[in-house]
């Protein structure tokens, strides 16, 4: 099948959570023969940001880890049809202009002979509807998003049986244990500071319990303002800034656990989204201990695949127990591996890509015929 795939980055991770799923799943489309492009816009912000902070070795990890990825950068002025071509299937993720979404729907609706879906991972469906209400989805054949809560947002508007739930997943070709297992020290979290809107979660849940409970902790991630990097100093927390998504396996190697806290959005009105962390984490065979929030969809095991507490003193004491107990940590480095290899890999969401399109094409080829 040929496919094209309209990014904000491929080349770039900087505070773009959804590099690491879309690597995977276009690595496993190659793999398997499909002839894959992705289209990234000229300028992007992830990739400005990337360029100004570390120069072109910034995109070092990406090349070498993915050999096979490749992305099209074009221009404002670009022909939106010249770049859809002859792809069979088009997939435009949510970080786009406004405007080029709805140029492509336009091409769709006037006998494009393509399934055109849009690919939804964030929160901004109930964060910033303002902002969603810009786009123009009229000509899309359906929706791809990354939770159940959010493909109810979406039959809310409208979409009924057209909005399909594909989850997030690891990219376990890349993202595995390491083949030999190295001195684990320490507590790690990668995650960016964002617009601080989960700050007082990250105190209670991370940079208090990691002080308490004895370990060091080392913090990587990107938009920390001096603010944050000085709490971050007051508990102690070593900061490393940036790294690359490609290198998070060798960072969770060298450490004996790491933590998720959730987004707020993901812990109250868009419950049983996990995120890509989650995956990552599991993954990499690293135990996980999780702030609160609702596995909806019964994606994991909580208690089994990794931990999860409801308050600062229940982290602490999950910490420590980590630390303490080697049983412990080898259960739960072989609980979740268990469950992300058997559920959520890039390889089953591929799978289910393909199964979601066949199914859309009956309806496509009725409105084309029409």
């Amino acid at each position: 099948m040929r496919i094209a795939y309209f990014t904000h980055s491929l080349l770039s991770c900087w505070n773009h959570g959804n590099a690491h799923f879309l690597r995977g799943v276009l690595s496993e489309l190659t793999s398997r023969g499909h002839d894959v492009r992705a289209y990234e816009p000229e300028g992007a912000w992830s990739l400005a940001n990337l360029l100004a902070d570390h120069g072109d070795d910034g995109l070092t990890a990406f090349r070498d880890s993915y050999p096979e990825l490749h992305s099209t950068v074009y221009a404002a002025a670009a022909d939106p049809a010249a770049l859809v071509g002859d792809a069979e299937l088009v997939i435009v993720h949510e970080w786009n202009d406004p405007a080029l979404v709805a140029a492509i729907g336009r091409l769709r609706s006037r006998g494009g002979r393509f399934t055109l879906l849009f690919h939804d991972t964030h929160h901004r469906a109930v964060s910033a509807l303002d902002e969603m209400k810009a786009f123009d989805l009229s000509g899309y054949d359906g929706v791809l998003a990354f939770g159940e809560a959010l493909s109810e947002v979406y039959r809310g508007w409208g979409w009924g049986g057209r909005v399909r739930t594909w989850h997030e997943a690891a990219d376990l070709p890349r993202f595995h244990p390491p083949a030999a297992e190295l001195e684990r020290n320490g507590l790690v979290w990668i995650g960016n500071w964002g617009d601080g809107e989960r700050s007082d979660e990250l105190r209670r849940f991370l940079l208090a319990p990691a002080l308490e409970a004895g370990l060091p902790l080392d913090i990587y991630g990107v938009r920390y303002p001096a603010d944050a990097q000085a709490m971050l100093a007051r508990y102690g927390a070593r900061y490393h800034g940036w790294a690359a998504n490609a290198a998070a396996p060798a960072v969770f190697a060298r450490h004996l656990a790491t933590v998720h806290v959730p987004r707020r959005y993901y812990a109250t009105i868009l419950p049983g989204i996990p995120t890509i962390r989650v995956f990552e984490a599991l993954a990499c065979g690293i135990p996980l201990v999780s702030a609160p929030w609702h596995d909806a969809e019964a994606l994991f095991r909580p208690g089994t695949d990794f931990l999860m507490v409801k308050d600062r003193e229940a982290m602490t004491q999950a910490l420590r127990d980590i630390r303490d107990d080697a049983d412990l940590r080898a259960s739960l480095v072989t609980h979740g591996l268990e469950t992300v290899r058997a559920r959520h890999s890039c390889s089953h969401r591929v799978d289910e890509l393909l199964a979601i399109v066949s199914e859309l094409q009956t309806p496509c080829s009725a409105r084309d015929a029409a």
